[in-house]
């Protein structure tokens, strides 16, 4: 990149091609050719979110405005590719109208920076501080490959990357106290949130081009943007009397959002990037990272979360709040909240996103296809002691079919959520098969929080085959009983596969006493304990979960039986 960092034109983000080829593009390149990008290739899961929501979809909408009726949005997603007259309006706006503003090294207006953003210490850190999975301050992962000590030297794009990428999911650490911040105390600045990404579970619809992406993660409004709402490299065209603070200065506010455009980019701290000339070129080998703007809500706007509805809140609160993703599960196990597309209002649950919402809106208006592919990536970050730091990374990607995202036909969505709620039943009696046979072997049941359970390698062994059920159904028609039933059954038959082979495991283990086993007495009541019971009722349980497989099986036997 040069000096100034251009964004706008120099080859900073990798773009895969529909043939699997990969090379550099700018912004504007990956805008104007979208329709012949697959993807971008990101170096984390959690990146995606953040070049679309601080980069791409602002810029698009900004340039070309919201569509505002489903027949709109309907001829731009099957035109498949932006019309010359877009490639224009889209040159323009990165070019004579913004250009300037998307320079990262810019003297007086670097990208989502504070030119001159000085510590009141006078001290600079290290750039391990905008990528998490490098140790600096408190937050050193276990299997980091550097030290605080160590110097990270970031090539320009990958700098530009974590910078966006530090906006959106930074820790709530404390900040460095910025010379020019009024509610700055001792040289730091405390009380910080995470960034706005970091309280929710993130989960992006995807489409076969990056062109497809972008249209799914557009909301239909029918009266467009809000007046005045912009984005934060156009913070100087609000109008007066909002009383918020610009992102390119040093102080700070805690706001709620504008609108949508304010919403992508909002910039969550204050930031400057430090270089130094290099064998390699220009590198980012320092940086200041100080407090920015706080949401005081997550805004119901927000396309990019699923919400937890609160029939009765607490005074103060709101009936929705953002959903988390809950660590070490995979995407598919989540899919009741995905697939829960009426809002609970009499009762607490979840609600699925603003966007796959929309998405089973316009399948019922025929937009889309029924057999349409349908992808949705899923990210998140877990955080740890205050928030403070990292300690785990969540992504996923799952094939989702659009007949399920119909609120007023649920044959699909039900059929689905049986399958998911199978694997759970099924990995809980393999627990309490295992509970069962360290309780004969003279032993204690696993403790809640501690232990690796069976029900762990079971579910990873069902993900692949989630993942078959879930692309074969994409296919399927509402009038097509019989596949669907046969989907069911390959699917408890494979579950029966799985389990019964990590319940072998488990027999095996037991030492020989299990099966004598033991009484346990509880109270005035006696429980015993034998290998040959817990067995026993485990099958019990599994042929209760599983009845078509369970069927398949009796009729089978019987079928043996008579020859």
């Amino acid at each position: 990149m040069a000096d100034e960092g251009d964004l706008v034109n120099d080859g900073w983000l990798g773009a895969v091609g529909r043939d699997g080829a990969q090379r550099p593009v700018g912004l504007l390149l990956t805008l104007s050719e979208a329709d012949t990008i697959r993807r971008l290739e990101l170096p984390v899961h959690t990146m995606l979110p953040v070049v679309l929501r601080q980069l791409l979809l602002p810029v698009v909408l900004d340039a070309l405005g919201l569509p505002r009726t489903r027949q709109e949005w309907s001829e731009r997603f099957h035109r498949g590719h932006f019309t010359n007259d877009e490639r224009e309006r889209l040159a323009h706006y990165l070019g004579p109208r913004y250009g300037d503003r998307f320079r990262l090294f810019d003297a007086e207006r670097p990208f989502a920076q504070v030119a001159g953003l000085e510590a009141l210490s006078g001290e600079t850190k290290t750039a391990a501080q905008l990528v998490p999975s490098v140790a600096s301050g408190n937050n050193v992962p276990l299997f980091s490959t550097l030290s605080e000590a160590d110097e990270l030297l970031l090539a320009p794009g990958d700098a530009a990357l974590w910078l966006l990428h530090t906006h959106c999911w930074d820790t709530a650490s404390i900040k460095t106290g910025a010379v020019g911040d009024p509610q700055a105390n001792k040289g730091k600045t405390t009380g910080n949130p995470t960034g706005p990404l970091g309280q929710m579970g993130v989960v992006v619809p995807t489409g076969q081009t990056l062109y497809e992406t972008l249209l799914l993660n557009t909301p239909i409004w029918p009266d467009g943007l809000e007046p005045g709402d912009r984005p934060q490299w156009a913070w100087d065209e609000r109008p007066a009397g909002l009383g918020c603070k610009s992102p390119s200065e040093v102080a700070w506010s805690q706001r709620p959002v504008t609108g949508l455009l304010d919403l992508l980019t909002f910039q969550a701290r204050r930031i400057r990037l430090i270089t130094c000339e290099t064998e390699q070129g220009l590198r980012v080998h320092r940086a200041i990272v100080s407090a920015g703007d706080r949401l005081t809500q997550t805004s119901e706007v927000e396309p990019h979360t699923a919400w937890q509805y609160t029939a009765k809140p607490k005074k103060g609160q709101s009936h929705r709040r953002p959903r988390r993703h809950a660590s070490g599960r995979a995407a598919w196990q989540g899919l009741g909240t995905l697939l829960a597309m009426a809002l609970p209002e009499q009762s607490d649950g979840p609600y699925t996103s603003l966007l796959l919402r929309q998405i089973g809106d316009l399948q019922v208006g025929r937009v889309l296809s029924e057999q349409y592919p349908l992808g949705v990536e899923t990210s998140g970050l877990e955080y740890g002691t205050q928030s403070a730091v990292v300690e785990n990374a969540i992504g996923d990607e799952l094939p989702l079919p659009v007949m399920a995202l119909l609120a007023q036909d649920d044959w699909l969505r039900v059929a689905l959520l049986e399958c998911v709620a199978q694997a759970d039943q099924v990995a809980r009696a393999l627990d309490g098969l295992n509970n069962d046979l360290r309780r004969a072997a003279g032993g204690d049941p696993l403790p809640r929080d501690k232990g690796s359970r069976p029900s762990m390698q079971f579910l990873h062994t069902l993900d692949g085959t989630m993942r078959r059920l879930l692309t074969g159904l994409r296919t399927v028609d509402a009038d097509d009983e019989e596949l669907l039933e046969r989907a069911q059954l390959a699917w408890e038959q494979s579950v029966q596969i799985n389990a019964d082979r990590e319940a072998n495991l488990l027999l095996t283990a037991a030492p020989p006493r299990a099966v004598v086993g033991r009484t346990v007495r509880n109270g005035d009541k006696e429980f015993v304990y034998r290998s040959g019971k817990a067995i026993g009722i485990y099958r019990t349980r599994l042929a209760d979960i599983l009845p078509r497989a369970a069927e398949e099986h009796r009729a089978k036997c019987e079928e043996t039986a008579a020859v």
